[in-house]
C-alpha cells in the first residue's frame, strides 16, 4: 500500500524490473558492453553490496533509501577501481547525497518522463506499465568521465520508433 512509503524507507517494494527499452538504450547510446554485471536483486544466495562487481555494471538498485544510498556508494567505489557502473535512480536531486557525491563525480541523464517498470504491485498483480512515485535518471560512474548534467527523452514509444 502507498501509505507504508515515507521519507525513511523510500519505495515499500524492491523488487521491480528494469524494462527492455532502458537496457536498449543502454546499450546502444551509452555504450555497448560485452556483458553489464548486475548486482541486483538482493536475496538469500547473493549480496551485491559485498561481492566485486564486474568491468561493466547496470544498478537498478532497491528504492528504500538506506539499500539505494549503499549502491550508490558501492557504485562510486568500485568506479575507482576503473569500472564502469551505470545506476538508474529516482530523479531525486535535493538530497545530500545527489549533492555530495553523485553531481561531483557522475555523468546524470535526467530522463523526460517516467519509466514504466514491470513488477508486482500492491494487490500481487504482475503489471508491466506502473510508473514511480518520482522521475528517474541514469547515473554513471566511470573514472574517465567528466561530471555533467544533461537530459534525454526515453518515452518507451519513441524509443522503438526511432530504432
Amino acid at each position: 500500500m502507498m501509505n507504508n512509503r515515507t521519507k525513511e524507507n523510500g519505495s515499500h517494494n524492491n523488487d521491480w524490473e528494469t524494462p527492455k527499452y532502458i537496457y536498449d538504450f543502454i546499450r546502444t547510446e551509452i555504450g555497448s558492453r560485452d556483458v553489464l554485471f548486475d548486482p541486483c536483486p538482493l536475496n538469500a544466495d547473493f549480496d551485491g553490496l559485498v561481492v566485486d562487481w564486474g568491468k561493466y555494471n547496470y544498478i537498478n538498485p532497491p528504492y528504500t533509501r538506506k539499500l539505494k544510498e549503499a549502491f550508490i556508494m558501492k557504485a562510486f567505489e568500485e568506479s575507482k577501481k576503473g569500472k564502469l557502473c551505470i545506476m538508474l535512480l529516482p530523479a531525486v536531486t535535493d538530497t545530500k547525497i545527489f549533492h555530495d557525491l553523485i553531481a561531483p563525480n557522475a555523468y546524470v541523464y535526467l530522463i523526460k518522463g517516467r519509466v514504466k517498470f514491470k513488477g508486482h504491485n500492491s494487490k500481487g498483480d504482475y503489471v508491466t506499465d506502473k510508473t514511480g512515485q518520482s522521475g528517474s535518471m541514469f547515473v554513471i560512474f566511470d573514472e574517465s568521465i567528466e561530471p555533467y548534467i544533461t537530459t534525454v527523452n526515453l518515452k518507451q514509444e519513441d524509443w522503438h520508433e526511432k530504432k
